[in-house]
């Protein structure tokens, strides 16, 4: 049997206006989500383990408490600037949380990176020895001098880090033209979503229901089923894409949807709560 844990690594709070964007052209809504006087509530930064008779897997890495360390981030930056806030502590960091639940680095057999943002990534330190799959596009986007002008961190990645590159077959998987199988048992895929990242990658669990870890997709299910993308999105017509995808899928079977940041994605995995495609109310693609 396949569990999957919620392991929260601490909160983040940005402008509303990062997660629901605003503003027609690029410009405008990196403008508003700069400026935007409203801040969104506390939310959480949730990495997911799932427990496989394959080996344990790990989605994401979650945020480090160094965030809160003089010039851990780009002060230069106008996002660390102006647009975020962390709150992580020591013990919210994934390494202390795995080994409370009596669970060593080494044990995890794989994590998969969603995307390289640092509330993702952040974590990296924790996972010596495991395999790490993420997307080619994504990881030599995050690289080097322009990685930073991006927001990425790539100077906070350890030395030793040397991931895997995503190689998806061309088989469809519902609504998805292509996905990567990283059990042998074929029961847990990476499928591709982008949109918040041009590269951005989301794992389905299958079973009864199946499970979407879904990274940065949208913030929340309900901004999903209204139609609407975050300000980071490079491309709207991306993300409205993959929600349909995610949609189509939910459409198609049973489906948990759990972005990395949605308050209500912990008990909608406890209770096995299903996305119900039918109630979107976003515009008509």
């Amino acid at each position: 049997m396949t569990t999957i844990h919620a392991i929260s690594t601490g909160r983040v709070q940005v402008r509303k206006a990062q997660r629901e964007s605003r503003g027609g052209s690029q410009a405008a809504r990196l403008g508003h989500m700069l400026f935007d006087p409203d801040w969104s509530e506390w939310l959480p930064v949730y990495v997911w383990l799932i427990e496989h008779e394959e080996g344990l897997l790990l989605v994401d890495t979650g945020e480090t408490s160094r965030v809160h360390e003089r010039g851990y981030h780009p002060r230069w930056h106008p996002f660390y600037r102006r647009a975020v806030r962390f709150s992580v502590h020591p013990e919210d960091e994934i390494g202390p949380q795995l080994r409370a639940l009596g669970i060593g680095s080494r044990d995890i057999k794989t994590v998969v990176l969603t995307h390289l943002h640092t509330d993702h990534a952040g974590g990296l330190a924790h996972v010596t020895g495991s395999r790490s799959i993420v997307a080619a596009g994504e990881y030599r986007a995050a690289a080097g001098a322009a990685g930073r002008l991006m927001g990425y961190l790539p100077h906070r990645w350890p030395k030793w880090w040397q991931p895997e590159f995503i190689r998806f077959d061309r088989r469809p998987l519902g609504p998805f033209d292509e996905a990567m199988p990283i059990t042998a048992r074929g029961d847990v895929l990476i499928v591709p979503t982008p949109g918040h990242t041009p590269h951005h990658v989301s794992v389905l669990v299958l079973g009864e229901p199946s499970v979407l870890l879904a990274g940065d997709t949208s913030y929340d299910q309900e901004l999903l089923l209204n139609g609407k993308v975050d300000g980071v999105s490079p491309d709207p017509r991306v993300s409205l894409e993959t929600h349909a995808r995610i949609l189509g899928l939910a459409r198609a079977r049973p489906l948990v949807y759990l972005p990395s940041h949605d308050p209500d994605a912990a008990a909608r995995l406890a209770g096995r709560h299903v996305l119900d495609a039918a109630a979107f109310r976003g515009p008509t693609r």
